[in-house]
C-alpha cells in the first residue's frame, strides 16, 4: 500500500497486453480489443480500463438517472412504469454491447442499485459491474456498505468498487489510505467481493496522491468539452501508473449545450454539440469509458449510433493545452506544409 509511484507504473507489454495503443492511441478506435457482437448485431470495440485487463465499452450507463425524477421530460423512475423503463434501457445497454454499469448507494439510498440488481439476477456474467461507497466511513461501516450494495445488486461480486468522494483534502486522502476505506477494500478485494479498487471525483487533482498507493486501479473524475484540467495534471499522471479512468459528467450534465444556446444557438444547427461532448471524451486516448445518463432505450441506440464507425482525427491526448504549446504546433504544421 505503500508503494511508490515508480513501483506502481505498469507496463502494458510485460501483462501481455497490446503494445500500441496503451496510453497513446485508442485502442477502440484501432482494433486492438476485439469486437463485441450483441444481440442485435451491433459492433462495440471494447477497451482495456487500464492496468486492470478488463475490457469495457467507451461508453458506460451511470446509474444516478435511475433516482431523478424529471418532469419537464417526462421521466419518473420513482414510478412503477418508470422502473420498468429502466430494465429496458440497461437491457438495450447490453444488447447493444454496452458493458459498462456504474451505480452507487448513494443514488437513491440503494434505489439505482436494486433496479439494476433485477437485470444482474439473469444477466451478470454481461458487463462490468461497477458501485461505490462513501469515502468518509470507516472500515466496519465500508464493508457494511458493500455487502448491503451486493445484496441489493443481486451479485456475490462487483467488479469495481469505488470509494465515493467529490474534492479530497489532505486530512481526506489521509483518512483514506489509512483511516480504514482501503485498508476495507483490500479486505474484501482478498475475499473475491470486489474485483478491483476504484475512487471518484469531482476534482481530479485532488485525486493525484492516490497514485502512489498502487492499490486503487480505476479513477472516475469530472472531464469534460468545457471542464479540461485534468488533461494538464491528472491524466498523463495517470496514463503513466497504468490507470484506468472513466469520466463523469462526460456530456458537461447539459450545461455546455444550455450555455451555447443562448451565446450561439446556431452551433447545434451547424454541427450536434451533443455528439461533439461525447466524442471529445472518446478521442482521447488515457480515457477508456464516459459514464452518459441515458434513462431510454432510444438514447441508448443514439449514443451508440454516434460513435459507431466513427475514429477520431487526432489523439487528444497530443493536443497541446497552453499557449506556447498551441504556437509551437502551429509553426510546426506551417513548417512541415512550406516544405512540402
Amino acid at each position: 500500500m505503500g508503494s511508490s509511484l515508480a513501483a506502481a507504473r505498469f507496463n502494458p507489454e510485460q501483462a501481455g497486453f497490446p503494445a500500441d495503443g496503451w496510453t497513446r492511441t485508442p485502442p477502440f478506435l484501432h482494433g486492438s480489443i476485439h469486437s463485441d457482437h450483441s444481440q442485435k448485431g451491433t459492433v462495440m470495440q471494447k477497451r482495456f480500463l487500464g492496468r486492470t485487463g478488463l475490457e469495457v465499452s467507451p461508453i458506460a450507463i451511470g446509474g444516478a438517472a435511475f433516482t431523478y425524477v424529471h418532469e419537464a421530460a417526462g421521466w419518473n423512475p420513482l414510478s412503477e412504469e418508470g422502473a420498468g423503463v429502466v430494465m429496458d434501457t440497461l437491457n438495450a445497454c447490453l444488447d447493444s454491447g454496452v458493458n459498462y454499469i456504474d451505480t452507487a448507494q448513494a443514488y437513491g439510498d440503494g434505489y439505482s442499485e436494486t433496479l439494476i440488481g433485477r437485470v444482474m439476477k439473469d444477466r451478470r456474467d454481461e458487463c462490468v459491474l461497477a458501485s461505490k461507497a462513501w469515502f468518509h466511513l470507516d472500515a466496519a461501516g465500508l464493508e457494511e456498505s458493500v455487502h448491503g450494495s451486493l445484496e441489493r445488486l443481486q451479485t456475490d461480486h462487483i467488479d469495481v468498487l469505488q470509494i465515493h468522494g467529490r474534492m479530497f483534502t489532505a486530512e481526506d486522502v489521509d483518512h483514506v489510505i489509512n483511516g480504514g476505506p482501503l485498508k476495507a477494500l483490500v479486505k474484501l478485494r482478498e475475499q473475491g467481493k470486489i474485483g478491483h479498487i476504484g475512487i471518484t471525483s469531482e476534482e481530479p487533482w485532488t485525486v493525484i496522491p492516490f497514485l502512489s498507493t498502487g492499490e486503487i486501479e480505476v479513477y472516475q473524475i469530472a472531464y469534460n468539452l468545457i471542464y479540461q484540467g485534468a488533461a494538464r495534471h491528472f491524466l498523463p499522471q495517470a496514463a503513466e501508473a497504468g490507470a484506468g479512468v472513466v469520466t463523469m459528467r462526460t456530456m458537461t450534465s447539459g450545461i455546455f449545450q444550455r450555455e451555447a444556446a443562448f451565446l450561439a444557438p446556431e452551433w447545434d444547427a451547424a454541427h450536434r454539440l451533443y455528439d461533439a461532448a461525447l466524442k471529445f471524451v472518446l478521442s482521447d486516448s488515457r480515457i477508456h469509458s464516459g459514464i452518459v445518463g441515458m434513462r431510454w432505450p432510444h438514447e441508448v441506440e443514439e449514443n451508440v449510433r454516434i460513435i459507431e464507425g466513427w475514429e477520431t482525427p487526432i489523439d487528444f491526448a497530443d493536443m497541446p493545452r497552453v499557449t506556447f504549446g498551441v504556437y509551437k504546433a502551429d509553426d510546426d504544421s506551417s513548417r512541415s506544409a512550406n516544405s512540402g
